[in-house]
């Protein structure tokens, strides 16, 4: 028997109504809260925050919850809501199921029942596949040549660097797979694609994906290996990439964040929510 039958989704963006929508397909009753400017999608009610605290067993927040820290990230509400304000009010029993914090102050969310699926495995390994199809929908966008037969740099062989290179090797092009650590390289190869640590990177590529959160790219790789290239960045701010030094060098980069939610929402809302799900199971909520 569930113990949570009303979730409460307060902010957030087409990811979030999106989860609302497949939750309430899924038998759970659903309060939406900051979504004005949408309307009323797929019949769910929108509402206020008090109503939405009151009604709800659990609440959904968005990812990150906060993009500036005062404000929860609400690009549908007709105004703004108060992150602090918001988190004092939602109490320490009902379960809070967040993105990730964002700018919002730690502080905020210690006295919460909170769950961040921002930060799960499951939740990072799902949203591999539409970010790297945003990844290869947007290297097709800004360059005027196929991927079949175009040589492509993928940094990293994490989540996101598996699932990418393996697309760009099926549509064809001549892949070159970064990593640190030895296995990798040997699984990198065993894939079929040229191995190459990141420390010492070479070549001449089209096309460069970097899916590593430290800066890979500076002024001494640039020079051995981008100048020819379209540099796609996948790795939360600050990127992988001298952006400076690359624009001196006339050397395109396209810092691509969140692209789950611009390139396939429904896809990373169902993510969210199964993500939730996952929680709710794990912690018997």
């Amino acid at each position: 028997m569930k113990t949570i039958k009303t979730l409460g989704v307060i902010g957030g963006d087409m990811r979030q109504l999106y989860c609302a929508a497949s939750a309430l397909e899924d038998g759970y009753a659903v309060i939406l809260s900051g979504f004005e400017k949408y309307g009323k999608p797929s019949g769910i009610n929108n509402t206020d925050i008090d109503n939405a605290l009151s009604n709800s067993d659990a609440i959904i927040l968005p990812l990150p919850v906060s993009k500036n820290g005062t404000d929860i990230f609400a690009p549908y509400s007709e105004k703004p809501i108060n992150t602090k304000a918001l988190l004092s009010s939602i109490g320490r029993e009902k379960p809070v199921f967040c993105g990730l914090e964002g700018k919002a102050p730690c502080e905020y969310f210690r006295d919460l029942r909170c769950y961040f699926y921002g930060r799960r495995e499951d939740f990072a390994a799902a949203n591999a596949v539409p970010t790297a199809e945003g990844a290869i929908e947007l290297a097709m966008r800004v360059t005027d040549f196929t991927i079949c037969g175009c040589r492509c740099l993928v940094a990293g062989y994490g989540r996101i660097g598996r699932v990418l290179s393996s697309f760009l090797k099926g549509l064809g092009a001549d892949v070159t797979v970064s990593a640190r650590k030895p296995g990798d390289l040997e699984f990198i190869k065993a894939a079929g694609m040229t191995a190459i640590r990141t420390d010492r990177l070479s070549g001449k590529y089209e096309l460069i994906f970097n899916t590593v959160p430290s800066l890979v790219f500076d002024r001494k790789n640039l020079a051995a290996c981008a100048v020819d290239s379209v540099i796609i960045d996948l790795a939360s701010a600050p990127g992988g990439v001298d952006r400076e030094t690359a624009g001196r060098m006339n050397i395109p980069v396209y810092h691509a964040l969140s692209l789950p939610g611009k390139v396939a929402p429904e896809t990373a809302g169902k993510i969210i929510k199964n993500a939730v799900y996952n929680i709710m199971e794990e912690e018997g909520i």
